[in-house]
């Protein structure tokens, strides 16, 4: 069976509540007639609610930034993955790079949420990717795979065929350089062999997104190969239009055409 490919936006910490609501009520009519895509865009906390109920009835889903890995207790200004399913939300990212190096959020705990996500019916977009520093030193497989390992060593395999793995190379993240189209399947192509390892068969169904200063630009080069299924996508996503051409280029790998749609 086809993997549906999948373009998600992260919005990170930008956008009020009403610029949230005007952004996806430009989004909508752009990708309003595709169907061979999943899309989702994730708000911060604060506009899940309003964003949510402007989404409603169209073919964008909603997703959130991050989530606790317990359903309720003592910690000051988390939120829940119960509170997240309340909003509407139906997956979440989980262990983005910007959480392991400015919160200390580490491998062990990027997997109890990945678990926590799926026993709260929420889709994870689990984040893996090495630094700069690790890349230089030869480590870029080390890093990638143990990310993964204890990411996942929670999830029962026979979820596998649900989880998402954006492969993020944390150099690559907000600093305008991208990888190679051909190195990102290269890695791609690891992660879905080490999934392998505890999902089985269920791995070629796990989706596998490349994030890193992706653009209505360079789409088309990564989402041409075989191993990647569509982009998590940083600050293009902030802009409908861009945004819009992006899912646009995922949904051609759907349609199982030539990449690269064309935008309204």
């Amino acid at each position: 069976m086809a993997r549906v490919p999948l373009a998600a936006g992260n919005w990170k910490m930008h956008k009020t509540a009403r610029e949230g609501v005007e952004t996806v009520a430009a989004l909508k009519p752009l990708v309003a007639d595709l169907r061979e895509v999943d899309i989702v865009v994730c708000p911060p906390f604060t506009a899940l609610a309003d964003v949510g109920r402007a989404l409603a009835g169209s073919n964008i889903e909603l997703g959130a930034q991050d989530m606790h890995w317990e359903a309720q207790g003592p910690y000051t200004g988390e939120v829940s993955g119960p509170m997240l399913w309340d909003l509407g939300c139906t997956y979440v990212i989980v262990g983005h790079s910007e959480r392991r190096r400015h919160f200390g959020e580490t491998d062990e705990e990027a997997g109890r949420k990945v678990s926590a996500a799926f026993a709260h019916e929420l889709l994870p977009i689990l984040c893996v990717g090495e630094t700069l520093e690790e890349r230089d030193a030869g480590r870029t497989e080390e890093v990638v795979a143990r990310q993964v390992r204890l990411g996942t060593a929670g999830v029962d395999p026979a979820g596998g065929d649900r989880l998402v793995v954006a492969y993020e190379p944390v150099w690559a993240i907000g600093t305008g350089r991208a990888a190679t189209g051909e190195e990102a399947n290269r890695v791609s192509a690891l992660i879905r062999t080490w999934l392998a390892e505890r999902f089985g068969e269920a791995a070629q169904q796990t989706r596998i997104l490349y994030g890193g200063s992706v653009t209505p630009e360079n789409i088309t080069e990564f989402i041409a190969q075989p191993e990647i299924d569509g982009a998590l996508v940083g600050g293009a996503s902030l802009d409908p239009q861009a945004f819009a051409a992006i899912v646009r280029a995922v949904a051609g790998r759907g349609r199982g055409g030539v990449p690269g749609g064309v935008v309204d």
